[in-house]
């Protein structure tokens, strides 16, 4: 058995990894990888071969959020890079085997166009951005979400056009409420899950007598170094909490720590010892921890997040914990991402439009332990259960015994 499993983003890169790793210790199936956004530093960890071409591009993959992005990426080589992508794929397709497609609708699409048998995760749309258990939610204005509302699916015709081809032999909603939405469209969709919440367990024991709060700055260089300094000036207003706080921050593969420090220095953190930072003067100095590779560890200790990400934000609501976010200049977290996780999160998320406006933010959540139960809930509900990895995979497996 082989297969070929395409991703198209860090996040996705991790949530692919839990599934063909959860499928490794069921099978001696043949895995590789192409990632179509990145160099697939997630994958190469984890010894899954890597193929055809990989690069770096100007944008970080968010090409559809700002045409100039697109234009730098086009100038960086994209067309050359996709053209070769896509002719490694359909050479990797002339033998059996099966293709897993996780993230949007361009792995799934490269998958339909190797002619292959795939399998799709879609981890980039939910029904909760235009509706919930309740109903349809309040648009922006008339000319949002015109299609998804119309058609009554969050996915565009064209995306159920390429889930209900014959190649393809399953879709893994990222929610139960989306599954049941496409289901209506003869959808071969599984409410499996959702493997953003496996891989986040920590056994350790450390304790803080005070406030603990994640620090979650985004993944993708060199967009996250302004989110640093953002979230930087956010927590510089604080002090106003009047309480012991640390930061913790895991920090994603290839970010460079230096930037970061100097970004920190510059703010009057001062290093006491590697990775660790104090701010002020006297008694009670707040901490600062940069945590390279420890991403669970610090969404684990913190009770809540200042977070300017998609996955990592998503994984930190579904441990039933609040996260303040903050609109930046992108190209990931701009005010329009912002505003739809907003919608996709819920209750679970508080926007908040300027880093002077953190404090009160904070002091409202605080205040309000109804409102954190509420938090509690619904972060649970819309991400589900761990586990999520493991029932896909036995599908997967499943699937191409089947072939």
């Amino acid at each position: 058995m082989r297969l070929l499993c395409l991703s198209n983003g860090h996040g996705e890169d991790t949530i692919a990894i839990r599934i063909l790793q959860a499928l490794q210790q069921k099978s001696d199936c043949s895995i590789e990888a192409l990632p179509i956004v990145g160099e697939g530093r997630v994958y190469r960890k984890a010894n899954i071969p890597v193929i055809g071409s990989v690069k770096v591009m100007p944008s970080g993959g968010f090409i559809y959020m700002d045409n100039k992005q697109l234009v730098r990426d086009i100038q960086g080589g994209l067309v050359k890079l996709t053209l070769e992508q896509i002719k490694t794929i359909k050479h990797w397709a002339k033998e059996d085997g099966l293709i897993l497609a996780v993230g949007d609708i361009v792995p799934m699409l490269f998958a339909w166009m190797s002619s292959a048998p795939f399998a799709f995760v879609a981890t980039a749309k939910s029904e909760y951005y235009i509706r919930d258990e309740k109903g349809e939610l309040p648009r922006k204005s008339w000319w949002d979400d015109r299609l998804e509302r119309s058609t009554g699916c969050i996915f565009q015709p064209w995306d159920r056009w390429l889930m209900k081809r014959s190649q393809c032999k399953a879709v893994f909603p990222r929610d139960r409420l989306t599954a049941q939405v496409l289901k209506r469209f003869n959808v071969p969709a599984f409410d499996l899950g959702n493997p953003m919440m496996d891989g986040l367990e920590w056994s350790g024991s450390e304790s803080f007598d005070g406030f603990t709060i994640a620090l979650v700055p985004g993944s993708r260089p060199p967009e996250c170094f302004a989110n640093w300094e953002l979230i930087l000036q956010a927590i510089d207003n604080l002090s106003d909490l009047k309480r012991p706080m640390q930061f913790l921050s895991a920090i994603a593969p290839g970010i460079d720590l230096d930037q970061l420090h100097h970004l920190l220095v510059s703010y009057r953190w001062r290093s006491t010892e590697p990775n660790t930072y104090v701010n002020g003067y006297g008694d009670n100095l707040p901490a600062l921890k940069l945590m390279p590779g420890r991403f669970a560890e610090c969404i684990q200790r913190s009770e809540i997040a200042i977070a300017m990400a998609g996955t990592a934000t998503e994984q930190f609501i579904g441990l039933g914990k609040p996260a303040l976010i903050m609109p930046g200049a992108g190209p990931q977290f701009t005010p329009a991402f912002a505003e739809a996780q907003t919608r996709l999160l819920g209750a679970s998320v508080t926007l908040v439009s300027h880093p002077s406006q953190m404090s009160s933010a904070i002091r409202s959540l605080l205040e309000n332990p109804d409102r954190i139960q509420v938090i509690a809930d619904n972060g649970r509900r819309r991400m589900g259960e761990p586990g999520a990895a493991d029932r896909i995979s036995d599908r997967l497996l499943q699937i191409m015994q089947s072939l």
